[in-house]
């Protein structure tokens, strides 16, 4: 009694801590998210707010992140 009594607020941490690595690897992962990125940074370059080096810095992120994002969409994550 005493055991359950203590470890409930340790499993209701645990489970919220859960909870936002769920919505964090949701947003992070989203790829209609991760596409609007992609557009916003082409522009940005274009229109040079940033670098070239910026850029293609970036792009390698998202593109990975697009790549994984395709991953757990295939494996149904």
């Amino acid at each position: 009694m005493i055991f359950k009594l203590f470890s409930l607020p340790i499993r209701s941490l645990i489970k919220l801590g859960e909870k936002i690595q769920e919505e964090v690897d949701q947003e992070l992962y989203d790829l209609t998210l991760i596409q609007q990125q992609l557009i916003e940074l082409h522009m940005m370059y274009d229109m040079e707010e940033i670098d070239e080096d910026a850029y293609i810095e970036r792009e390698q992120e998202l593109l990975n992140r697009y790549k994984i994002a395709k991953e757990r969409e295939k494996n149904g994550m």
